[in-house]
């Protein structure tokens, strides 16, 4: 018998299995990459020394990122696409603000239960300090934020059947919400408080104080 056949090699991982290794090692490579940001900086931190951390090669690194900001800002990115996943499915009969802010509790509930990539509260806060405190990543952030703010207007204009061409509502109340949300946010993480549940309640009560005439039916008022 010839002596290959003899030899026992392990089968092919399985689809599932390689998924998974993939995830974990992405997951370690935002882990060790936020820490080494927070402890020595951004601007001091390089691939290199984040794919040492996670003991892989820097390929690797770029297999699961194209930057070292998109991994730091991995965190926001993902709350951000899971809040437009959200809004996409909001009952029909809510108007905007409604819609945005029930998308708003869901996302901070999966925070809260841990199904977001990679996010907690005290990762997206030590995150959003870090971001403040550094001009290149503060640039990317604002960037990224105009682009979020476009595609809310799209998804607003498309559940009000409004032509955002024509009707700048959308972009109107994108830009008061997504501006509610800075300010409290911010006081949020500044303040190192890592309660969800409080920063929720902080942010409806802001949007609450502000003109109810912006936030009523559209359909029935019109233009």
């Amino acid at each position: 018998m010839d002596s290959a056949e003899t030899e026992t090699s392990s089968p092919p991982s399985s689809p599932g299995l390689r998924q998974r290794r993939f995830r974990r090692t992405r997951h370690q490579l935002i882990h060790e990459a936020l820490e080494l940001f927070l402890a020595q900086g951004y601007e001091r931190t390089t691939v290199e020394q984040i794919a040492e951390a996670v003991e892989v090669h820097p390929r690797t690194f770029f297999r699961h990122f194209a930057s070292k900001e998109e991994v730091a800002l991995t965190p926001i990115s993902a709350i951000d696409e899971a809040f437009l996943a959200a809004l996409e499915i909001r009952p029909e009969d809510e108007n905007p603000l409604q819609a945005m802010s029930g998308a708003f509790r869901a996302v901070l509930e999966r925070v809260r239960d841990g199904e977001l990539e990679s996010v907690d509260g005290a990762s997206h806060m030590a995150m959003m300090r870090l971001v403040e405190r550094t001009p290149g990543l503060l640039a990317e952030y604002l960037r990224r934020s105009e682009e979020m703010e476009g595609r809310l207007a799209r998804i607003i204009a498309a559940r009000e059947g409004v032509d955002p061409s024509d009707d700048f509502r959308p972009q109107f109340i994108v830009a008061v919400f997504k501006a509610v949300g800075r300010v409290v946010s911010r006081e949020w993480y500044l303040r190192a408080d890592t309660d969800l549940e409080a920063l929720s309640v902080a942010f409806e009560s802001a949007l609450d104080s502000l003109r109810p005439e912006l936030f009523g039916d559209w359909r029935r008022t019109g233009a």
